[in-house]
């Protein structure tokens, strides 16, 4: 603040003051803001009292003619103190809450169990440390097994449905702390709660793959993941050059180069086609050396990108459906996991498996129960 005075000069008046703008800096303007939401009366709970932290925050430090303005805004919520407001809690909302944290804990130690008692079942045998499917193949065929067959014991779907078993617990716990007025993240609350269901959503996709029709999905994604991760490894490179060069040569000439982060939300943007216009209209002309050199690079970036890049992913998604295509036409390709267990030849009646046991390892590992 250009304009700060010291304390014992201020008056009664010291909100009328004058800024000049020649030599204004920045501005930083801090209030709290006190509200009441009045809606859960209806229900006869306890209204909620919301203390709003606002921080208004103008930048003048380039001193271009275009003050930079931001706003942050960060909510307390409490409950209303006052003796004179009475009412309850919404029980039926947390009781909702902890019967969902229950179920989701549930799922996490089944999921949990399953997933454990399939790495043991690939490295361990009856809880010591004896491999067995790997060994035998080292041992007795003289050969290493493959990642893809070593990973047929862990079921990627447990995986994502721990992930979302986590995060559904976490956020109904926040959820009851904002019920209970005792916190106030809505934000983490939101994108647990939200992530969590895109989890869970994404999981029905299990159930589509005991179809082989509807299965051609997944199974075309996990025979171009390869692929596609290593191509974009590649294009990644190509794309950081071009965002530094932008920020370097292009940042004080155009508004949506100031910063690597709006750089690289441009030239994505440019990439789906989208404030193609925008972004050629908005250069200044001020240096025609600068302004020649930011027409050569969009033109380059977008041609790049859009007429390669672009084409090259979508066939190598292309190509993965085609290669699955022909799969599905062929004969079934059988793997050394699928003809290891094809050699056992016994029948589940036969007596020669493993029966009901007691086990002194962990329960949730090796217990046949």
């Amino acid at each position: 603040n250009p304009m700060s005075a010291p304390p014992n000069l201020l008056t009664s008046s010291y909100k009328n003051f004058t800024l000049k703008f020649h030599k204004l800096i920045n501005v930083t303007i801090q209030f709290q803001l006190k509200a009441i939401n009045i809606q859960t009366i209806i229900n006869n709970e306890i209204p909620d009292c919301y203390t709003f932290h606002i921080t208004i925050v103008m930048d003048n430090k380039a001193h271009s003619g275009k003050v930079k303005i931001w706003l942050e805004n960060e909510a307390m919520i409490r409950e209303c103190k006052d003796p004179s407001v009475s009412g309850h809690g919404n029980f039926t909302r947390v009781t909702f809450d902890v019967i969902v944290s229950l179920v989701c804990l549930l799922s996490l130690i089944l999921c949990g169990r399953s997933l454990l008692r399939g790495i043991i079942l690939e490295l361990l045998h009856e809880c010591h440390i004896k491999p067995k499917f790997v060994q035998y193949f080292r041992e007795t065929l003289d050969r290493k097994v493959c990642w893809a067959d070593r990973l047929e014991f862990i079921n990627g779907w447990y995986i994502l449905l721990i992930i979302s078993d986590i995060f559904t617990i976490t956020g109904s716990i926040i959820k009851i702390g904002i019920e209970s007025k005792t916190m106030s993240s809505y934000d983490i609350c939101a994108i647990l709660l939200g992530t969590s269901t895109l989890l869970v959503w994404v999981g029905v996709i299990r159930y589509l793959t005991f179809f082989q029709k509807y299965n051609i999905l997944i199974i075309t994604l996990r025979v171009a993941f390869p692929n596609v991760i290593r191509f974009c490894c590649c294009v990644a490179v190509i794309y950081l050059g071009y965002c530094f060069c932008g920020w370097i040569v292009l940042g004080p000439y155009h508004v949506k180069f100031r910063s690597l982060s709006m750089v690289s939300e441009c030239l994505f943007s440019l990439i789906n086609g989208d404030d193609m216009f925008v972004t050629f209209s908005e250069m200044q002309e001020s240096s025609t050396l600068v302004w020649t050199f930011s027409q050569l690079y969009l033109y380059t970036f977008i041609s790049l990108f859009i007429y390669m890049v672009l084409s090259l992913f979508i066939a190598l998604i292309t190509g993965a459906y085609e290669t699955i295509k022909h799969q599905t036409q062929e004969p079934i390709h059988i793997t050394d996991l699928h003809a290891f267990i094809a050699e056992c030849t016994d029948a589940p009646t036969s007596g020669k498996f493993r029966g009901v046991e007691t086990s002194p390892c962990s329960f949730f590992c090796c217990c046949d129960r």
